[in-house]
């Protein structure tokens, strides 16, 4: 990213308050400024025409400060959008920390704008920022695995070491870490693009989370936990199998990371025939969620803050692919309020309706 630049004066200045900025409506100012520009002119011109002046010299007259009032309180109705265009050509030159100056007290159009422009500015100073935190981490992430593979590889060209076994199950674990980092990447890219393509089929729902849960019991490994599924055996939904398993694996994932060993992970499922949805509580009981928090953790490379007993890392893009692949099928996922722990709710059309 470019250096940041020190914002001008123009583009901090506190804007003050004018007397069209009274009005919540920009047609109402600018009709204010007509009418006030307008009858300060026609009573101007008539006390120099009772006064004798020359209408030749009268009217230009009362014209010229007309213009002048119109403009100087203009300036005022129009700073922000100079502002903003100020702001903008600093973001085009990679300063994402520039922001429009906007009293707080104004609600026109024109700060209604300014004010949207800030938070888009902040989202963009985050994405960035986040951008090259993936880039930091991504690199690291890749040359753990690279160069464990290169010294084990090596050891066994020079005979130092023996393809045995278990020194051939380390390179594999390697080359499936350097899989799943790619795999995200890939994610990403299809994220960036806004859409993939669905293969859509009919599947039941036990079955499917059976499928899903079962490596990741086996990668959970020696942390106890325990995953109790509460999912009717009748329920059946319509989807892509891959981008949902994608989906439930990082939820599941994610809860277990965030829980200490020994806790349970529960996942329960029922379908909403009233809305015709099928609706999936993965919970933890681990940790709680804060309000504040619930809407930022699926923004993408935003990582989860590990508590006692539990995991961190990764690449902060699990919960947004988790959200991306929801949105594909018209669903959501959120976290709701519940006691027990932290609990994320996938909403997901119980049958798939094809985009027009």
């Amino acid at each position: 990213m470019a250096a940041a630049k020190k914002p001008t004066k123009s583009r901090l200045g506190v804007i003050g308050v004018k007397p069209v900025d009274l009005f919540s409506s920009l047609k109402l100012e600018l009709s204010a400024l007509i009418v006030c520009a307008t009858a300060i002119a026609f009573a101007m011109c008539w006390f120099l025409l009772k006064f004798g002046w020359s209408g030749w010299i009268a009217m230009p007259l009362t014209l010229v400060v007309a213009l002048g009032i119109t403009y100087v309180f203009s300036r005022g109705i129009t700073a922000p959008l100079r502002q903003m265009r100020d702001v903008a050509e600093a973001m085009a030159d990679g300063d994402y920390t520039v922001r429009v100056t906007i009293d707080p007290t104004r609600h026109d159009e024109v700060g209604q704008l300014a004010r949207s422009f800030n938070e888009m500015a902040e989202e963009l100073e985050h994405a960035d920022k986040m951008r090259l935190d993936m880039i930091a981490n991504v690199s690291h992430e890749l040359r753990t695995p690279v160069s464990a593979l290169q010294a084990m590889v090596e050891n066994m060209a020079d005979g130092v070491t023996e393809p045995t076994p278990a020194n051939l199950e380390s390179i594999l674990t390697q080359t499936q870490r350097l899989s799943d980092l790619i795999a995200f990447l890939l994610d990403l890219s299809r994220m960036e693009a806004g859409a993939a393509s669905l293969n859509i089929e009919q599947f039941n729902m036990a079955e499917f989370l059976d499928e899903t849960v079962e490596p990741l019991e086996i990668t959970d490994g020696g942390h106890a936990h325990d995953i109790q599924m509460h999912v009717p055996g009748d329920i059946t939904m319509e989807g892509d199998q891959d981008r949902l398993r994608q989906l439930f694996t990082n939820i599941i994932a994610n809860a277990l990371k965030h829980s200490p060993d020994g806790t349970t992970v529960l996942i329960e499922t029922h379908e909403d025939t009233n809305n015709g949805t099928i609706v999936t509580n993965v919970v933890n009981f681990g940790s709680q969620i804060a309000a504040a928090d619930r809407s930022a953790i699926f923004r993408r490379f935003v990582k989860g803050k590990p508590g006692p007993g539990t995991e961190s890392g990764g690449t902060g893009l699990g919960l947004s692919i988790a959200r991306w692949a929801a949105q594909l099928h018209g669903g959501n996922v959120k976290v709701v309020d519940d006691e027990r722990g932290a609990d994320f709710e996938i909403t997901l059309p119980k049958y798939h309706i094809s985009a027009l």
